[in-house]
């Protein structure tokens, strides 16, 4: 099943329910996925080698969709490769409690900013009071469970070991292998922090809020596996397509994979609460899901290169190669003629058909 497919069969239903919740981040989705590969534009492209011709669409580009993006995805992986370290690595996940959730989707931009900002301090905090070292940190946004649920978290990985603080004289320590702190003691550093900032932020707080939060650190061998999972959600849909296995009567069926028994699960779900579903792990226009921190930030340049030189770090010699549209016939490079975009037609941003009406709706200042 296409998401295109789901979005155009249950337009109606879907803004007689939800019209007043969905805000212009969500019209601005839902137009680029319907268009996706379909009304976007497209290329044309030929082979020198023989007489191959082909006219391609054009895909969306927005981030939410699940057609588009891959290689973003895969560049971002190249990119955090060229940065590892020959150290074992940590992936520490801090997660929003269930009461805090819906104050969380109220004020996404700042909560999300928030807690990007809180699980740094947190754990910079620690790393300077218990080990006086310094980290380098990347931090990837989820705000999805394996069922698609809302469950904002964090996702921070950072190598074993760190910077002294001493300015004077900066030298690598490596961290135990087996444990930096106790994972409570780490969720309640994590949750006096996140709650200060949002009290600075005037943001009203529900009542019931537990005072044991949770904290995970586990430990991911050399890097490699952790960056290949947060990359997947990084530049595209919380879901696959090939996840998606039917739709009958109103209702879509989708899989997967259970956190305990990590088998392949299935779930029914009215349509239209599928796709609001899907709407809400959008993120605000101009957010930065993933984030880097410490030495390996993008002004931390020189010392990254400092400590790979001090750490013997053997970085590969050859460049990226950038994948090329092959001819189908003789496997030979495609040649782009020229290339005619269109703009993605205005839908959900503007109105909506219901019982062959067109009700106009309200814009939303953007």
């Amino acid at each position: 099943m296409k998401i295109s497919q789901l979005i155009q069969t249950y337009a109606s239903p879907l803004m007689e329910r939800y019209a007043q919740q969905l805000l212009p981040s969500h019209r601005r989705a839902l137009d680029a996925m319907l268009a996706c590969r379909s009304q976007c534009g497209e290329f044309y492209s030929h082979c020198d080698h023989c007489t191959y011709q082909r006219m391609m669409p054009l895909s969306c580009g927005h981030r939410s969709c699940p057609q588009c993006q891959h290689h973003l995805g895969e560049a971002w992986l190249q990119r955090q490769q060229l940065k590892l370290l020959p150290t074992t690595y940590f992936m520490v996940t801090f997660t929003l409690p269930f009461e805090m959730r819906e104050t969380t989707y109220q004020h996404q931009g700042i909560m999300y900013d928030l807690l990007f900002k809180a699980s740094v301090e947190a754990l910079q905090t620690v790393g300077k009071n218990n080990f006086g070292l310094s980290f380098g940190l990347t931090g990837v946004l989820h705000t999805h469970k394996r069922d698609k649920g809302y469950h904002p978290h964090i996702h921070i990985v950072l190598p074993g070991g760190g910077i002294t603080t001493n300015r004077h004289n900066q030298t690598w320590k490596t961290l135990p292998q087996n444990f930096i702190i106790n994972e409570f003691s780490l969720a309640t550093v994590f949750r006096g922090i996140f709650l200060r900032m949002v009290f600075e932020q005037s943001i009203p707080l529900p009542y019931g809020i537990p005072k044991q939060w949770v904290s995970n650190i586990r430990n991911v061998g050399r890097g490699e596996k952790a960056l290949k999972y947060l990359s997947r959600y990084l530049y595209r849909g919380v879901i696959s397509e090939n996840d998606i296995l039917s739709d009958q009567q109103g209702q879509v069926t989708f899989r997967y994979q259970d956190s305990q028994t990590k088998k392949m699960e299935t779930k029914k779900q009215v349509a239209v609460d599928f796709i609001w579903g899907l709407l809400k792990h959008v993120l605000p226009r101009g957010f930065r899901r993933v984030r880097d921190y410490g030495f390996l930030h993008g002004n931390a340049h020189k010392t990254l290169k400092r400590l790979q030189l001090m750490l013997r770090v053997k970085l590969p010699t050859k460049p990226v190669v950038k994948e090329m549209i092959t001819c189908p016939v003789c496997k030979h490079e495609l040649i782009i003629e020229h290339v005619l975009p269109k703009r993605i037609p205005i839908h959900f941003r503007l109105r909506y058909h219901v019982e062959n009406k067109t009700t106009v709706l309200p814009l939303v200042p953007t």
